[in-house]
């Protein structure tokens, strides 16, 4: 036979979309449409429902930035066309290729009931199946006029990303408002096709199976008369029937269809905004659920979920019975899909506690896994969070993002530091939006790495970013697809489903130990520094909040503001989302997070403020209350007394224009331009600095990516560097012991107060930058005459090693990483911490000088300045403050850690107040002590072992105990742990390396 398999595919392709698709709509009148453009922010239904409305037409121009258009759309069903099927199709001028994107809009009935979303890629409503001749149609449709923020020219600056910046210029045309008769015969027709050429199109060339797909595709092309396409569709359709039936092989890759919209929280669009996505999608998706008796939805992100409650419940009630009836399905267990490099231990924690606690609460469904396609790698910590929450699974897509290496499984148990593993997967489809096309099912086959140990993967189906979620082709293709020879097996199943299967059927995977990099969007710990700051500073106000409230409650009666902190840890953890902390947003959403972060800081500040007086009581007593879990200035952890002060400092010239700041435990030199050219450990006779290196020292590196502005850091911006050493002013500060250096560069200047803590061993480095730059980097870098393979970086719940060398790939991949409070490095003997109260992004070298030594080089990364998608990022006045600490172990560093992201507070009261709960080992930290969130009035206090360890420890309870009990983060007893024995308080704990204990105990 001769080969006309181009001949056959090219003539699909051209009938398909010029004669087929176009008759699945035969026939049509137009609808009449009038509008109201809302002249603020959105308006609530029943106000857009009752607005005056004015004549708009077809062609018309619509839709300021941002701005929100109530259409008011009217006709008459045709005599004509009773007894067919009817819908009306609403084109408010999308862009089919940009789902998410772009306008969308909300239907309703006259009476406020929602009807669907619409979208690019889902512009049909039905009015009748059959309908009768004569129907009067009238339909509202709350569309929102968003601008295209990254469009065919992505990563463009662009004045959109800010609704003070976006003008008012219309930014769509209102391109059809039909009725139309849908041909649901000439409809299934296409739906056959599609799948058959798409799956055509992925088997080899030399396989049966692709010649008998494309003769009966022939014979069906064949069957269709192109001037009668709907009255000769049945005769094509059943010239597919023989190879439509016949079934997949017996080891067929399994696929899990999950229904899915990847809503970012925010993104291109404020938060205001995925308050209408949700309200959309889930609209959509429940109509679907109606329609569709085999398919499921799962949305994750509780946040989510409370706004359709909150703002949407006449949308709330059809989600509340899909749930009921086991179909749309709570995913994930976290408040929202948040970053997770970046969260402190007790916010990530918080995620979990917060979304599966709402999931239980109003549905009594509780997950068992971690749910997050699209966030930005995975810190080592997080295995044994989940667990601890009581989950089981975790579930991304992101890794495959990596640009340098192929991650080697998609099935795997995933061990964290403390030695817990977490059943993981990677969907081999490659995305989070799939929409069930024979290239995405082909590639997730082909692509899936556990051949042989496994053929079970997820394919998360539908649009996202507010694309609307699963439309009715993707739920037919999967139809097709359920036993279809040549392609992977779909069926639709819930997350728990399919995680049962693949774990009962590869209970022992390969493990990947330490943290899941991802090789992308390393930048993304430095993008918006007022975001991650406001992040770092409201984790440690909470902590303080929490702590002091709950000191007083029990000590004084003090109401604990169980409400207040319930509603700020949402704030709080909605701002951790993968697009908000990580600084990938738009101007709207940074300039609404930093003044959100203030007034958290302000409320906490109060709630703080009352507790502190509350326990002081009055009096003139100086009193410095401590926060941190170290005693500090003599003052126990979590206590308060008066200070206890030793030790002075020092400052002196040098003959060469230098200052030399001594305080007995630590000698630093400054140079005339600034530099640190000396820090000396006097205790040990060790130098810190690096022979012929200075400290201190400010980097400024050209910064543009090749994609992904703010997302993004690629290697080659460390080809150029210019070191900022010249100095406008070096000078003794205001106190005569500390050094002030002023420094100006391009548009932009930095103030810097270097000072030497009476006592204490440590330089602490005070930072602000007065940032004008454009697409730039500024590093601090700290050249150290220290010789080590790895350092430590802090994460949740303990630290995490990582090399200095690149003998791989994987160590080249990790130029830009992420540490919470610090970073270690250590010979066996001495090593250096370099801490810091809100940075997350920095970088390690090594080096091995002319005198044989190493210099290894501790870079924290300030501020950067992409254009793209907020064209003024970091612009303004920073302040940052690090500390360099000479001789620190491992644990000096996690001290060092606390201490200054926990400045002291004090205020005159009448003596003492003991601490609430006290740790006798050092290597113990209580990263949490709050009264119990169902207001029984039990202390709750959360601790881990710190440094790496295993911990013989005593905690000892400052208030009488009836009982303890080991918990989960919910606060639930763990039914497989004995509790720990109780001697007046006193509470014994054994920890191994890093363990988390939550314990709960009951006053007596």
């Amino acid at each position: 036979m001769h080969d006309d398999r181009t001949l056959v595919e090219a003539r699909l392709r051209r009938v398909l979309d010029e004669r087929i698709r176009p008759a699945v709509y035969p026939e049509s009148v137009p609808l009449e449409v009038a509008v109201w453009h809302a002249p603020g922010e959105p308006v609530p239904v029943a106000e857009g429902l009752a607005a005056d409305v004015e004549p708009i037409t077809v062609g018309s121009r619509w839709g300021a930035p941002w701005g929100t258009s109530w259409f008011r759309v009217t006709g008459t069903v045709p005599e004509a066309w009773a007894g067919r099927t009817v819908e009306a199709i609403l084109d408010l001028g999308f862009d089919e290729n940009m789902p998410g994107f772009q306008c969308e809009g909300l239907v309703y009935r006259p009476d406020g009931t929602p009807v669907k979303g619409l979208n690019p890629r889902n512009q049909w409503v039905r009015i009748g199946a059959p309908v009768q001749g004569g129907e009067e149609v009238r339909l509202h449709v709350e569309a929102a006029s968003n601008p295209v923020v990254m469009d065919y020219r992505p990563f463009t600056p662009t004045p959109l990303g800010d609704l003070e910046t976006a003008g008012r210029d219309p930014q769509y045309t209102l391109a059809r408002m039909d009725l139309a008769v849908l041909d649901e015969t000439v409809w299934h027709l296409v739906t056959d096709l599609e799948v058959l050429g798409e799956l055509m199109a992925e088997l080899p060339v030399d396989s049966p199976r692709r010649w008998e797909i494309l003769r009966a595709v022939e014979r069906a092309l064949d069957a269709v008369d192109l001037q009668d396409v709907g009255g000769t569709a049945e005769r094509a359709r059943s010239r597919l029937t023989d190879v439509l039936a016949v079934p997949a092989v017996p080891s067929a890759h399994r696929i899990s269809a999950v229904g899915h919209a990847h809503i970012d929280s925010a993104w291109l669009w404020p938060l205001r905004e995925t308050v209408r996505k949700v309200a959309r999608t889930a609209a959509n998706m429940t109509a679907l659920l109606d329609d569709e008796p085999d398919f499921v939805f799962a949305m994750s992100q509780a946040q989510q979920w409370a706004w359709v409650k909150e703002h949407r419940p006449e949308v709330w009630a059809r989600v509340k019975k899909a749930v009921a009836e086991g179909r749309f399905v709570p995913a994930g267990g976290m408040w929202v899909e948040s970053d997770t490099n970046m969260p402190g231990s007790e916010a990530m924690a918080r995620q979990f506690v917060h979304g599966k606690r709402f999931f239980l609460d109003e549905f009594g469904v509780e997950n068992d896994e971690a749910w997050l396609p699209d966030t930005f790698g995975f810190a080592a910590g997080l295995p044994q969070i989940i667990k601890a929450a009581g989950s089981r699974y975790l579930l991304t897509q992101k890794i495959s993002w990596s640009r340098t290496n192929s991650f080697p499984h998609h099935t795997f148990r995933w061990e964290g530091i403390d030695g817990t593993r977490i059943f993981t997967h990677f969907p081999p489809v490659d995305t989070y939006n799939c929409s069930m096309r024979g290239a995405e099912i082909a590639h997730a086959v082909r692509n899936f790495k556990d051949k042989g140990a496994a053929r079970h993967s997820l394919a998360p189906t539908g649009w996202g970013d507010g694309g609307g979620g699963t439309t009715r082709e993707m739920v037919a293709k999967a139809a097709r697809l359920r036993d279809l020879e040549g392609s992977a097996t779909v069926t639709w199943e819930t997350p728990s489903a399919f995680f049962a299967k693949a774990e009962a059927e590869n209970p022992e995977p390969p493990v990947w130990v330490g943290e899941l990099y991802l090789e992308l969007h390393r930048a993304t710990l430095t993008s918006q520094a007022g975001t991650k700051q406001g992040n770092r500073r409201s984790e440690h106000l909470l902590r303080e909040a929490e702590l002091w409230a709950a000191t007083a409650a029990v000590r004084t009666g003090f109401p604990y503001p169980y409400a207040d902190l319930d509603r700020i840890w949402k704030t709080v953890l909605l701002h951790q989302f993968h697009d908000i902390l990580p600084g990938s947003s738009i101007a709207w959403v940074h300039r609404e997070a930093r003044a959100t972060y203030a007034r958290v800081a302000d409320e906490l500040g109060g709630i703080i403020d009352a507790a502190q007086r509350a326990l002081a009581g009055e009096g003139s007593v100086p009193l410095l209350f401590n926060a941190a879990p170290h005693t500090r200035s003599g003052v126990p952890a979590g206590g308060a007394r008066p200070a206890e002060m030793s030790g002075r400092t020092t400052r002196a010239e040098r003959p060469d224009g230098g200052h030399v700041l001594d305080n007995g435990l630590l000698r630093v030199g400054v140079d005339a331009r600034g530099l640190v050219d000396s820090a000396l450990d006097l205790a040990a006779g060790r130098e810190t600095i690096a022979p012929g290196r200075t400290g201190n020292l400010l980097q400024l590196h050209q910064d543009l990516p090749n994609m992904w502005d703010a997302w993004d850091v690629d290697e080659f911006y460390r080809n150029t560097v210019t070191d900022l050493t010249d100095a406008d002013e070096v000078t003794p500060g205001d106190d005569g012991v500390t050094v002030r250096i002023v420094r100006t560069f391009g548009a932009s200047r930095v103030t810097q107060v270097l000072s030497l803590p009476p006592g204490e061993k440590r330089l602490v480095v005070d930072t602000e930058v007065d940032w004008h730059e454009t697409e730039k980097f500024l590093k601090l870098a700290f050249p150290l005459d220290l010789h080590t393979d790895r350092y430590a970086s802090e994460t949740q719940f303990g630290h995490f090693f990582r090399p200095t060398h690149t003998n791989t790939s994987w160590e080249a991949a990790k130029f830009e990483a992420c540490n919470h409070r610090f970073v270690h490095l250590q010979e066996p003997d001495w090593g250096v911490a370099v801490v810091n109260d809100g940075t997350y992004g920095h970088d390690v070298t090594r080096a091995v000088r002319g005198d044989g030594g190493t210099t290894t080089t501790v870079r924290v990364s300030l501020l950067r300045a992409p254009r793209f998608p907020d064209p003024e990022t970091d612009q303004g006045v920073h302040r940052f403050r690090h500390a360099l600490v000479p001789g620190a172990s491992i644990g000096d560093a996690v001290r060092e850690g606390w201490r200054v992201n926990l400045p002291e507070r004090r205020l005159h009261g009448a003596g003492e107040v003991a601490p609430l709960v006290t740790v006798d080992r050092d290597s113990v930290v209580v990263t949490a002590v709050k009264l119990a969130d169902d207001g029984s009035g039990d202390v709750v206090v959360r601790f881990h072992e710190a440094h790496g360890a295993r911990a013989h420890a005593t905690l000892t309870a400052g208030f009488p105990v009836a009982g303890v009990e080991v918990t989960d983060l919910l606060e639930r007893p763990l039914a497989d742990t004995a509790p720990p024995a109780v001697d007046d308080g006193r509470i014994t704990v054994r920890l191994r390396p890093f363990e988390l204990t939550t314990l709960r105990l009951k006053q007596a």
